[in-house]
């Protein structure tokens, strides 16, 4: 049976407890189009930003592909790492990229699961999550997201000014990476857990780590999220609200109410214009408040 994206499913709700582990690189490139379990693409929705002034492209972080993309003129850019979808990445975590250069952003997305195996591939999301998702660790995510950094500092990238956005998989991460990176001046994370089931992969969640954020996080919800409860962000709420941080304290958690799990994926039926393009509005103001 192949399982296509059901567009109010939280993916990273369904994926077990593993063993850590770290294997070489199986995939060294990134393919083009979408993944296949999340066929067929939605083309009168999905957008397409050009790269008509960019510099746009794959690029190789160590031996992990990645794809980049920034102003064709001049340098130090202020940073932004996008974490991707559950997918892996796919167009439209190119796309996330091109519109973040064409305000001024390098905007770098690593293939996060380059050791294990190749999600855009799979057709059924079960299989995807077991071959491929649950076999990677936190630690490793956020030593290969300190590896883009490094890049960024030595290709054109003003690393003083570092944020980070991630969508569902990449919405937890980029709560993670917030707490992990010294460094990081703010995060936006869409739609990402906050809690959950605590195993060797991902011995943390988000919650865990309100009260020691780095630079203050932007969280963006829908109200209709299925696999997200609107408890659970209360209870970061108050985490945050309750530290001595403050840059915990200076976070927000946004829920459109309306709104499902994957407002802002263009390219699915969970899409949701009104919500995305406010969303995208307030990320851009997020990381220009905070000095990204």
């Amino acid at each position: 049976m192949t399982v296509r994206a059901d567009p109010d499913t939280d993916f990273d709700s369904l994926l077990p407890a593993v063993p850590f582990s770290r294997r070489s690189f199986i995939v060294t490139t990134l393919g083009a189009g979408f993944a296949l379990s999340v066929q067929p693409v939605t083309a009168q929705t999905a957008i397409t930003t050009d790269s008509n002034g960019l510099t746009a492209g794959e690029i190789k972080v160590g031996e992990m592909p990645a794809y980049r993309a920034q102003p064709a003129a001049g340098s130090n850019f202020p940073v932004i790492l996008v974490v991707q979808e559950i997918f892996g990445v796919h167009e439209h975590i190119k796309d996330i990229c091109r519109r973040l250069a064409k305000q001024g952003y390098q905007a770098i997305a690593p293939e996060l699961y380059a050791r294990q195996g190749d999600p855009r591939k799979y057709t059924n999301i079960q299989t995807m999550i077991d071959e491929v998702v649950s076999k990677v660790p936190d630690a490793q995510v956020l030593d290969d997201l300190d590896a883009c950094v490094a890049w960024a500092k030595g290709n054109g990238g003003e690393t003083a000014r570092l944020g980070i956005t991630g969508f569902c998989w990449g919405g937890r991460i980029s709560w993670l990476y917030s707490a992990h990176n010294p460094l990081l001046k703010a995060g936006v994370a869409w739609y990402g857990r906050v809690v959950g089931a605590v195993n060797e992969r991902n011995p943390k969640n988000p919650i865990d780590l309100a009260g020691q954020l780095n630079g203050p996080v932007l969280g963006l919800y829908g109200g209709q999220d299925q696999g997200i409860p609107l408890d659970s962000l209360e209870q970061m709420r108050k985490a945050m609200a309750a530290s001595a941080n403050k840059a915990s304290q200076a976070s927000l958690i946004h829920v459109y109410d309306k709104a499902p799990h994957a407002f802002n994926a263009d390219y699915r039926p969970s899409y949701r214009q009104e919500e995305a393009e406010d969303g995208w509005k307030r990320l851009l103001a997020w990381f220009r408040q905070n000095g990204v």
